[in-house]
């Protein structure tokens, strides 16, 4: 199975925002277009998995992610906004496909009961995602072992949304959970912002701890792609 290059967590950049570009705002009938565009600046793929139960729509299977996989060696991340009583099955079948990342949901009680460790089994790299309403404090038993947090800075599922009045307090409070635990074990985190990406709203989110932002229509709409991905890196 083709993945990611050996090594590419590592890689990830510190000096800049890590640039996670959102499969479900690309362009879906020009897919492949889309993703050879965004090649030369995507740290990573972002792939939404919505099972219209947990979170509103219908996003995307695994047919896809492994079609994806074979066309671009980027790094895929998974995210995966199912019911608990599926989770187990999803974790497997996209695990089989070429994730390098899953995130599960903190809300989904099998997290706690086996899910990481599932994750983890398949050599894929462990996430958690919390919804936006959710307390950061639901973090705390995982964050010495997760190497991927994702904060959803909006509702979940939907797009178009401004970003909510708590996000950015959110991010802060997880930043200081992460900082105070990696000061002890040496561990790397990466701090996802995901939802409410805006021209306005980055920089303020990576002030806050932002280690990746989730590029939406803020990248995919930018005629100049290569100016923006320039802005993006100076914060």
């Amino acid at each position: 199975m083709r993945k990611a290059a050996p090594g590419w967590f590592d890689q990830l950049p510190t000096n800049r925002p890590i640039a996670e570009f959102s499969v479900w705002s690309s362009d879906l009938l020009n897919m492949a277009r889309d993703l050879d565009r965004v090649a030369p600046y995507a740290d990573m793929l972002h792939i939404d998995v919505a099972d219209g139960h947990f979170a509103p729509s219908f996003l995307f299977f695994v047919d896809l992610v492994d079609r994806i996989r074979k066309y671009s060696d980027k790094p895929i991340h998974v995210h995966l906004m199912v019911e608990d009583s599926i989770l187990a099955s999803q974790i497997d079948q996209f695990a089989e496909a070429g994730a390098d990342v899953i995130s599960a949901h903190a809300e989904c009680a099998s997290v706690a009961t086996g899910a990481l460790e599932r994750i983890r089994g398949h050599g894929v790299i462990p996430g958690l995602v919390l919804r936006v309403e959710t307390p950061v404090a639901t973090l705390a038993p995982y964050i010495d072992e997760v190497p991927f947090i994702t904060l959803l800075g909006t509702a979940i599922g939907v797009k178009g949304k401004g970003l909510h009045e708590e996000a950015l307090n959110r991010l802060t409070e997880t930043r200081g959970m992460i900082s105070r635990s990696h000061a002890k074990t040496g561990k790397r985190s990466v701090l996802v912002a995901d939802g409410g990406i805006r021209h306005e709203t980055v920089p303020l989110l990576r002030k806050a701890g932002a280690d990746a932002v989730v590029l939406g229509s803020l990248a995919y709409g930018d005629p100049s792609l290569a100016e923006r991905m320039q802005w993006l890196a100076a914060l």
